[in-house]
């Protein structure tokens, strides 16, 4: 909790400039694309909050196995606080992604191999919001959202990779690529990465502050839980 202290408000900080300036710069100093027009500039939201749906739930993943294996209490507190941050970025990739795609493909939406494993994931996010919220047991709660985790993993692959799995999927390739052929232009790639670097340390700053606040709600229940038996 000291530690967090410390570095939260600065990742705050951080996070928000790196913003301001990758999506500022993104939308108004960017020229349009020869294709797309100005509908591209919609990667700088797009394209991080798609990268951190995914990441986050990877996150959940690696705190829920820490849980399982170890029994560690704050790692589980971590994946439940993770947890509405990843289903708000979900939610705005779906958004800025059908944004997108009516210009693009002529339709809000497409049953695509990408798309629709990416809502599926959707799902997973709210049917573990709501299943912490239904059992009352905390340590049950842990075990069963942790379970929960696993399996909603691999949707959170099949978002990733499902481009490479079914060729035959509307959804583009990779933005950004160790192929050089295969990258966006550089006018468009750096604004990215900085937007992409404000969403991930706005998601780490954001999970901290929530693990704290779980923290501080654990601790308030285990000493009312004494006073009942005291």
């Amino acid at each position: 909790m000291h530690l967090t202290d410390r570095v939260m408000m600065p990742l705050f900080v951080v996070a928000g400039l790196a913003l301001v300036v990758g999506i500022g710069w993104g939308f108004f100093f960017t020229p349009d694309d020869f294709r797309q027009g100005s509908t591209v500039k919609i990667i700088y939201l797009h394209v991080p909050t798609a990268m951190m749906a995914i990441n986050a739930w990877a996150m959940m993943l690696v705190a829920s196995l820490v849980w399982l294996i170890r029994r560690h209490h704050v790692s589980a507190l971590a994946a439940k606080a993770a947890a509405p941050v990843g289903v708000t970025m979900t939610l705005i990739a779906l958004f800025t992604g059908a944004v997108w795609g009516q210009p693009m493909w002529g339709t809000w939406w497409e049953w695509d191999p990408r798309l629709t494993s990416f809502l599926i994931l959707f799902l997973f996010y709210l049917g573990y919001i709501a299943l912490w919220s239904a059992v009352e047991n905390p340590d049950t709660a842990a075990d069963l959202t942790s379970f929960m985790c696993l399996i909603g993993s691999v949707f959170a692959v099949l978002s990733r990779y499902a481009v490479l799995f079914w060729n035959q999927g509307l959804h583009q390739g990779a933005t950004l690529s160790l192929d050089k052929d295969e990258n966006i232009s550089d006018v468009f790639w750096v604004p990215l990465l900085i937007s992409m670097a404000g969403f991930v340390l706005l998601f780490i700053a954001l999970v901290l502050l929530r693990t704290r606040s779980e923290i501080r709600l654990r601790r308030v229940q285990a000493i009312e839980m004494r006073e009942r038996v005291a």
